[in-house]
């Protein structure tokens, strides 16, 4: 069976994500996208990484990854993406209302799974088989999957500002060990890597 893996953006205060998500500010007026200018401006300084985020053969992410709706779902929303995701593989989408499988271009699916976080592993393991599954976000999906120590291996990707409020990783999750396994530092992210012992 393969790990499971996640990657989260944060400022070295640990913020994933502003509050007050809108269609026009996904990561809240506050922050905008200055998390993840190591990712479209800068994306050769880190491709080893960028290539590690999408190896995984399936995804799990709670439903605000997936879109800005806290309600019932628009069925024209399609996700921040466009027709074709970056994922190319099986995502399960937690969240609370039922909404039928969205097949999109390039081999993306969502599935949204409405039975908790066990389940929605569950059946991105079984869509992997032997590969990795990744917990791709938010940042309450992430430390819902680390409070309950079913992630095997974190990468933290720490842009060089702070935010002082928002979203934090690790926030609600109990006593946790981590062994570090690798670090890296561009001028624009440092890549911190950590494995269950």
């Amino acid at each position: 069976m393969g790990l499971v893996t996640a990657d989260m953006a944060v400022s070295l205060d640990l913020v994933g994500a502003g509050r007050d998500q809108s269609l026009e500010h996904p990561f809240g007026p506050h922050v905008g996208h200055r998390l993840h200018t190591w990712m479209f401006e800068h994306e050769d300084e880190s491709a080893d990484e960028l290539a590690a985020i999408l190896h995984a053969r399936a995804y799990v992410m709670g439903r605000h990854m997936f879109g800005p709706g806290r309600g019932e779902w628009d069925p024209e929303w399609q996700g921040w993406w466009g027709p074709e995701p970056p994922y190319h593989a099986p995502v399960f989408v937690l969240c609370s209302r039922p909404r039928e499988p969205l097949v999109m271009e390039g081999g993306t699916t969502f599935h949204f799974v409405t039975d908790g976080i066990d389940a929605a592993l569950e059946r991105a393991r079984g869509a992997a088989g032997d590969a990795d599954v990744s917990i791709a976000g938010g940042v309450g999906t992430l430390n819902a999957y680390l409070a309950a120590d079913l992630v095997d291996e974190l990468r933290l990707h720490v842009v060089p500002f702070t935010v002082g409020e928002g979203l934090r990783v690790f926030d609600g999750v109990p006593h946790l060990t981590m062994e570090p396994v690798s670090s890296r530092t561009t001028p624009h992210v440092t890549h911190l890597t950590w494995r269950r012992p």
